[in-house]
């Protein structure tokens, strides 16, 4: 008898300590690796373009994992992409689409930054080294985050989330002066360079492409050296693995510009035979299937076993109990643009499939608008130069020119987006199509630029999301308001008037908005915008009354101008009124603002070169003679 029972109790123990086991194992989580290389879309990479720059570590960590072609930030820049990135969720619904940001906003409740989540989840979680994201940070976000942190500081056995951050091939790289130019021209062989379409083909254009497929190469190498140290901590084989770049390219046209060589960025995905029942795609295969931003978020969940917040935006492309043709039948993102340290704009595009469709809300602006950092590269002051010169075609003119309200871009026939179709009737229904699919994404947002971001910053940064609910049915009218520009102006006249003497400022603000984008043809209501620029209470939409007059070469007495300026009343006001200005003079180059900088506050005044010194850096534009 008491054998048996010897016998069960053995039999017992081995069942528990069994179970123990097996709770373990269920309960073990992979860790995940972010590799993220700076400013580069696919356009410049032989992985995925031919004539790009060979990174022979990540072709070899694409020849174990899956490489995507449909990759795609959300932003054509790093704190509004990264801000997505980490959140999950689109940039313009919760106030963080502005870059650089004057102002962080809060996060509400039901969004959090993604380390967070897996803290909780009993991961350590480090980054190195850059965040730029444009919220607040609330408790903490990271175990670390600096230049020194590093994924061998965690617990035995802990799971690790890691960034490593990859600087060599940011715009700044390209930022060399006409002697560094001079002396290399002298020793590169350019004749292998293809100058993309929409560039003029000249040496400066050339040796910037080839330099910035040298920077390639230099953090392919650096990436490299990351990987096999992680293989020498014998960690490959339960480590899964993402590379991507952090937003597109930086040749002029890229970073900065809803094209697809500012959003269409490489991300290739190691995940390791431990855990290819997470991975519902083919080692070594690539899948067309469309992946952007606001999806990280809810995939490295997924990964991690965690439950997806209602707050995050994306889907999953990764994880348990994924249908992989139905993550391959996803083919559809959406992009925004707004400012760009002090270039003001508002730009938003969707793609489906094969078709792009950009939808330019203020298409007076140009593209080439002067923006200090951007124009520090010797390629941009070149093709401004050259324009101004008469010297450049029609499609490398279009980046100085006055855009249409929609473009529609056939991206396999035209992957360089220089042959709009949208005013071809056998394209009216998808160009349809894509209208409604975009209109309806902005206005359920809804989408908080549509409010000026003055007007936001001095009500809506406690919860942007709140603050969007709130005035949704507002926005809704706003951006109805924006889209008579899509009519035929004899349809619309009477809407436009009917906007330009709304009780409503922001409704009157898009009135003549929606007015400098018919130029001419809406000259029946100039005494109606004479009589605004005069006299309206709202300090912006006397501004876009201005601009209206000055779009259209009335005169303005310069004195009113500045009296205008004189009275803004924020830095972020002052800015963007002087984005009309700075657009005046970037397509009439002898435009000279009679204004001096002390009229502003010293404080709105920092060094030029300072983050946030924007106000400074367009009364230096336009105060001088550059």
């Amino acid at each position: 008898m008491k054998s048996i029972k010897l016998f069960s109790l053995l039999i017992l123990s081995f069942f528990l300590i069994n179970c123990d086991f097996q709770n373990q194992n269920n309960n073990e989580k992979p860790n995940i690796l972010w590799l993220v290389s700076e400013d580069n879309s696919i356009h410049y990479m032989n992985l995925y373009t031919k004539g790009g720059a060979e990174m022979p570590a990540i072709s070899s960590l694409a020849s174990k994992g899956v490489v995507f072609d449909n990759a795609f930030s959300n932003a054509p820049v790093c704190s509004v992409a990264r801000s997505t990135i980490i959140t999950g969720a689109y940039a313009p619904r919760i106030g963080t689409q502005y870059h650089r940001k004057m102002s962080m906003v809060k996060l509400p409740n039901n969004i959090k930054p993604l380390p967070t989540y897996l803290n909780e989840a009993g991961y350590y979680t480090t980054n190195n080294a850059k965040e730029d994201y444009n919220f607040i940070k609330e408790n903490k976000v990271w175990d670390e985050s600096s230049k020194k942190a590093t994924y061998k500081n965690r617990m035995k056995g802990q799971p690790f989330f890691h960034v490593q951050n990859f600087h060599n091939t940011h715009e700044g790289q390209l930022h060399f002066n006409s002697k560094q130019l001079a002396d290399a021209l002298l020793s590169n062989e350019l004749d292998s360079i293809s100058p993309f379409p929409y560039h003029p083909d000249t040496p400066t254009f050339r040796y910037t492409q080839s330099l910035y497929h040298n920077h390639h190469k230099d953090v392919d190498k650096e990436m490299g050296e990351f990987i096999e140290d992680l293989k020498n901590e014998g960690l490959m084989e339960n480590t899964i693995i993402f590379y991507y770049g952090d937003h597109g390219g930086v040749l002029p046209r890229s970073k900065g510009y809803l094209y697809e060589t500012g959003l269409n960025v490489p991300m290739v995905v190691y995940v390791p035979e431990k855990w290819k029942h997470l991975n519902p795609f083919k080692i070594g295969s690539r899948t067309s299937a469309f992946v952007d931003f606001v999806d990280l978020v809810p995939t490295v969940l997924s990964l991690a076993g965690i439950e997806i917040p209602k707050g995050a935006d994306g889907t999953p492309f990764l994880g348990k109990n994924l249908d992989k043709s139905k993550i391959e039948q996803q083919d559809i993102t959406f992009g925004y643009a707004d400012r760009f340290d002090e270039k003001y704009d508002l730009v938003r595009s969707v793609r489906k499939g094969k078709y792009k469709y950009i939808r330019n809300y203020q298409p007076f602006n140009v593209d080439g608008i002067y923006n200090f950092y951007r124009y520090k590269m010797l390629a941009y002051k070149e093709w401004y130069k050259l324009f101004n010169e008469g010297k450049l075609n029609d499609i490398q003119s279009q980046f100085f020119k006055p855009r249409l309200p929609e473009s529609l871009f056939d991206i396999e026939k035209d992957p360089y987006e220089t042959n709009n179709l949208a005013s071809l009737n056998e394209h009216k229904k998808t160009l349809l199509e894509l209208r409604e699919s975009l209109n309806s994404h902005v206005i359920s947002q809804p989408d908080l630029s549509f409010l000026p971001e003055p007007y936001f910053l001095e009500n809506g940064l406690e919860n942007g999301v709140d603050f969007g609910q709130k005035n949704k049915e507002l926005i809704k009218s706003l951006v109805q308001t924006a889209n008579l520009n899509l009519s035929p102006y004899n349809e619309v006249r009477s809407e436009i008037l009917e906007a330009l003497n709304s009780e409503n400022a922001w409704i009157r603000y898009w009135g003549l908005i929606v007015c400098s984008s018919f130029g001419k043809e809406a000259s029946e209501h100039l005494d109606k915008i004479n009589i605004i620029f005069d006299n309206d209470f709202e300090n912006l939409v006397k501004i876009r009354a201005a601009e209206y007059l000055l779009l259209n070469n009335y005169k303005i007495d310069s004195s009113k101008i500045s009296d205008l300026l004189k009275g803004a009343n924020s830095e972020s006001e002052a800015n963007l009124m002087l984005n009309t200005l700075a657009l005046i003079k970037t397509q009439q180059p002898t435009y000279k603002l009679d204004l001096k900088k002390e009229v502003f506050p010293k404080d709105w005044l920092p060094p030029i070169r300072s983050d946030n010194a924007l106000v400074n850096r367009r009364m230096n534009y336009l105060t001088n003679n550059e």
